[in-house]
């Protein structure tokens, strides 16, 4: 196996992708990462970058998640693996759903959540190929596919 293509799927509002990312490195691993944009007035405004301006703001948000839906469906169906990052901040009904598009493919998926989210998440961990607490196990269990 030459190298990986992983969808990071999980909100953009913090860096958790750079932490993944730098422990992959650490650890030179093969891996090409892939995921939704990053930049979130980009991703917020995507649809409308192409359709123009919208009625109104649920409109805006439709044709955003339209665009990010297609991009997402894109890359995982490219990918050889997904990564599900829960964090402690943020609503995550996005990383709920990217994971569950995973799983639907067939692709493998790596659940990244903490103790505390052992019952909220519950069934999409019962889904999951692996489930760890941290991103550091991610990259970890990502090396040991190498292995």
């Amino acid at each position: 196996m030459e190298q990986l293509t992983v969808y990071l799927a999980g909100e953009i509002h913090n860096p958790w992708r750079d932490e993944l990312r730098a422990a992959a490195e650490r650890r030179d691993l093969p891996v090409r990462f892939v995921g939704p944009q990053e930049n979130h007035d980009r991703s917020d405004g995507a649809g409308e970058g192409i359709l123009g301006s919208q009625p109104n703001v649920r409109y805006r948000d439709l044709m955003g998640a339209s665009l990010n839906t297609l991009r997402a469906r894109v890359q995982m169906r490219r990918a050889d693996l997904a990564v599900a990052y829960f964090g402690p901040e943020y609503k995550q009904w996005n990383t709920a759903a990217d994971a569950g598009m995973a799983v639907a493919q067939g692709l493998p998926l790596i659940l990244v959540r903490s103790a505390d989210h052992v019952h909220a998440l519950k069934e999409l961990d019962a889904l999951a190929t692996f489930t760890v607490e941290t991103l550091e196990q991610a990259a970890e269990a990502i090396g040991y596919v190498f292995e």
